[in-house]
């Protein structure tokens, strides 16, 4: 998701930080690496990170969580952080056809995140999720 947030927000003229982390640390998927890099999104400098890696992660202005395990697992945040929540399946596994589909699901709700934050305002949680398209 952080590669294609940062894509999008610099294409809709959003100027953000875009931070990206787990539960705990993991890996980047090589898998991940190869379907981004099919539409132009490079990967290889990225790395799992662990929440307490990031700088100040107590201050952020909007928190997305794409999986269900984590959205339950992430600490309370400071009631002036937004939390929104679009659960994308783990394609771990399942070859690269559906990679690619969650790759494209999660492209379009950071597309539409972009455009709403282009345009001042927060998008709603359904919205996001209807530009999932239904991978949930």
């Amino acid at each position: 998701m952080e590669g294609w947030l940062r894509r999008h927000l610099a294409g809709a003229g959003v100027a953000a930080e875009v931070w990206s982390a787990g539960t705990e640390r993991t890996r980047v998927r090589p898998e991940a690496v190869r379907v981004m890099a099919e539409v132009g999104v490079d990967l290889t400098g990225h790395r799992s990170k662990a929440l307490d890696e990031l700088p100040d992660p107590w201050n952020f202005d909007l928190v997305l969580t794409v999986c269900d395990a984590a959205a339950k697992a992430c600490p309370a945040y400071p009631a002036r952080t937004r939390r929104l929540h679009v659960g994308l399946p783990d394609p771990s596994g399942r070859g690269l056809a559906e990679w690619r589909r969650v790759r494209d699901a999660a492209g379009r709700v950071s597309a539409v995140l972009a455009r709403a934050l282009a345009a001042g305002r927060w998008p709603g949680e359904d919205e996001l999720r209807a530009a999932a398209g239904g991978v949930e």
